[in-house]
Order: structure tokens, then sequence, then C-alpha cells
């Protein structure tokens, strides 16, 4: 009997745990789910909830009926901004960096630029101050149990303990953190494939995860970034030269 179980640990067969938080660590039922969630005490892999906000989705809830103030649109996002604009690049507080990105014209370019920035402002931190990292991925669903979760696989469990204490305690473009460890070690089984494909047919409410590439560019500085250490006395969280056109205005804080 003891073996049976363990072979239908948080599979879908397990009537008392739930399966799609241990495979994705976010499930739709939140804390109204029916089966267990099973939240692990160590982990290299830690959760920061609802952390990007997707340009794409904000334009799209703007034009829904929950959504057609501005009021709504601040509430909803917590964003202290016009509701024609979102912030587009983050930063940690000591080094804030506002720009801002309108959303009835935004480009694919501009969108990509928006999350690239945002992913290395998120891995050069928690890499340089937390550990060494194995992979991050970001999700662009549009449940609210994935969607903008970052998850950020650390070498070590401790690393990823010391994370999660450390970042509840910080905000993040005018948000607070939320962070928790996540079961997720695997991302091959938390991500939809036919996303990947193009050929998702639940478009942004799939429970699987949907998570959006960095450009070939970033991937090869972020990755090449532990090489260069060993062969120069440069700072480590050195970043990219970014561009800066006249819609990017920047303002520090």
């Amino acid at each position: 009997m003891a073996e049976y179980l363990a072979s239908i640990f948080d599979t879908e067969r397990d009537k008392v745990n739930c399966s799609f938080y241990f495979k994705v660590g976010a499930c739709r039922h939140i804390d109204r789910c029916s089966k267990m969630h099973n939240k692990p005490t160590f982990s290299q892999t830690i959760l920061l909830k609802n952390m990007y906000i997707n340009p794409q989705n904000f334009a799209k809830s703007a034009d829904d009926s929950h959504c057609k103030s501005e009021y709504g649109c601040l509430h909803q996002y917590g964003i202290l901004s016009s509701i024609n604009k979102i912030l587009c690049c983050f930063t940690t507080p000591s080094r804030f960096l506002n720009k801002y990105l309108l959303v009835s014209s935004v480009t694919d370019e501009e969108i990509q630029e928006h999350y690239d920035n945002f992913y290395e402002d998120v891995f050069i931190e928690c890499e340089d101050k937390y550990g060494e990292i194995e992979e991050m991925n970001v999700c662009v669903n549009l449940g609210d149990h994935l969607a903008g979760n970052v998850y950020i696989k650390f070498r070590r469990e401790e690393h990823a303990e010391a994370a999660v204490n450390d970042l509840n305690n910080r905000w993040f473009g005018g948000r607070p953190i939320f962070a928790e460890l996540s079961p997720v070690t695997d991302f091959r089984e938390a991500c939809c494939y036919q996303y990947a494909l193009g050929e998702c047919h639940r478009c942004g409410f799939c429970n699987f995860m949907h998570l959006k590439p960095i450009s070939l560019q970033l991937r090869k500085f972020l990755y090449g970034r532990r090489l260069r250490r060993h062969h120069s006395s440069d700072h480590v969280g050195t970043r990219r030269t970014r561009s800066s056109s006249p819609r990017h205005g920047h303002h520090h804080s």
C-alpha cells in the first residue's frame, strides 16, 4: 500500500495532494483547492508572485469591463501612474530607474526591450546578492495564479532560502515582493509545449506555464558573466548598455 501511495503522489490519481501545485508551483483554485498544497521547507527554486507586469496583458485588461476606470487599473496592478502608461523598467530601490511605455502604441520590439530589462535587473540583483542561478523563468499567462510569476532556480538550496527571507522585506517597481519556496525543479514538466509551438488554444488561461524567452543577446550576456568574473576584476553587476530612444524617458528616484 505504501508503494502504491508513493507511486501516485502528486499525480492526477492522487486524491489528497494537488498535482498542479506540485508541477507548476501554483493552482488556479489557490487557497480554495480541495487538495493539499504541500509547500516545501527546502528547495532550489523560489517563486516571486505576480512580479512581472506584462504591457500586453495590461492593455488587454484595460479594455475589460472590470477595469474601465483608471482607479480600477491602479487598484488591480498596484501602479501609481496614468492608465495609459506602465512602468517599463524595474530596478531595486537603491538604484530605481523609471521608464514608461505607452500601451496604446507599443511595438513588439519595445515589449521585448521592456521584458529584457526587467529580466536583467532581477537576475543580476538576485545572483549577485544571494548566489548562482541555474535558470530563471517568467510566466506571461493571464490567470491570476500564474500571471507575472517569476521562478528562480538557484544552484544551492541555502541560497534560495536566503533569497526568500530577504526578498519578502523588499519592494520592486513600487510594489512589495511576495516570495516563497517552490516545489518546481523541472520546468520541462511545468511548461506548456503547445504554447512554445504557438498552438495553445487556451490563450493565456492555460494552467501550465507560458514562458516568455529573453533575447539571445541577453542570454549570452547573463550566462556568460560567470566566465568573465574569472578573467576580469570588473564589478560582476555591470549591466548591458540599454537603448535610449525619445519615447523612453528616464528619471531616477
